[in-house]
């Protein structure tokens, strides 16, 4: 998973798979959701990151089981 922030446009874009995407699906105005060949989320882009998604407030916890 790569996660990235684009400060000069505020936008938020977050690849869960590195894999060619075969349709973008506008989710609304500023919200893609991107698919692979089989229709699995590969990525997913907000626009206005910083209005939206509370960037730069980021952390990252992984629950074990």
């Amino acid at each position: 998973m790569k996660i990235r922030y684009f400060a000069d446009t505020d936008t938020l874009h977050i690849e869960f798979k590195d894999v060619p995407v075969v349709e973008t699906k506008d989710l609304d105005e500023n919200t893609l959701l991107d698919l692979d060949s089989l229709g699995r989320i590969a990525a997913i882009t907000v626009e206005h990151a910083s209005e939206r998604a509370g960037i730069p407030e980021f952390s990252y916890e992984e629950v074990t089981a």
